[in-house]
């Protein structure tokens, strides 16, 4: 799920915790009270930038398929999480050509509901759906091939983000990816009162993952976005 609000502002936060003014509870249901007005549709899951879908899922499928293969360090295509997967926009164009089965997992259980018959035939891949914030999801250990986390990790606290990723890393197989692609702020921690909401700077975002445990294994920047929207980075850790 996306939002695609343009960094017009600096802020000095050096955390996310700085930036917010009322408490996590209130956060967090601030963000799914958003969710439960959002339509269905892809066009709901990009904010009303549906036309990128596209272009999101050809700059995605270039850089997961870098990873996956048979031999020494190579990523399994056995199993893919989608995480915040909302209608499962990214499990049908990418997961599913990919991976033998895919859970999703979303705080919206409509969202939920809709992927059923948006995924179409390709449903019978898919075992699990989960309807779970991520604050309070824990993957399955040693399940998943690929943890795919995109335009999901502004609605966790720096501390959630941190939790949620180390049970990622106990959720991987060997030789197992976790991706995190999502909106890159210029400098600071931009918050967004309208879906509650914050978008990180990278140097924060660094510091999160080594608080994780994990190592940056590659990053790029999505090429062919529109000028006006944040810039979009994707990055695979292990």
């Amino acid at each position: 799920n996306y939002n695609c609000r343009k960094n017009v502002m600096k802020l000095s936060c050096t955390k996310m915790e700085d930036c917010l003014i009322e408490d996590q509870t209130t956060f967090y249901s601030k963000a799914e009270h958003y969710w439960k007005e959002v339509p269905p549709t892809v066009d709901g899951m990009l904010g009303g930038y549906g036309s990128i879908s596209s272009i999101d899922i050809n700059g995605s499928k270039k850089f997961l398929q870098k990873f996956l293969g048979e031999g020494q360090g190579k990523t399994g295509t056995g199993c893919a999480l989608d995480c915040g997967a909302g209608i499962g926009r990214i499990t049908k164009r990418l997961l599913l050509p990919l991976f033998h089965t895919v859970d999703l997992v979303d705080v919206t259980q409509e969202f939920l509901d809709k992927a059923r018959s948006y995924l179409g035939e390709e449903a019978k891949q898919v075992e699990n759906y989960f309807c779970c914030g991520l604050q309070d999801f824990q993957p399955q250990a040693e399940r998943y091939d690929v943890i795919w986390i995109q335009w999901v990790i502004g609605h966790l606290t720096d501390d959630h983000l941190v939790e949620f990723l180390r049970r990622c890393r106990s959720g991987l197989r060997p030789d197992g990816l976790i991706v995190v692609k999502d909106n890159v702020a210029f400098e600071g921690v931009i918050p967004d009162d309208v879906d509650s909401s914050v978008c990180r700077d990278l140097n924060l975002l660094h510091r999160l993952v080594a608080r994780a445990g994990l190592n940056i294994i590659c990053e790029e920047q999505q090429q062919n976005f529109p000028e006006e929207i944040y810039q979009v980075h994707t990055l695979a850790l292990r």
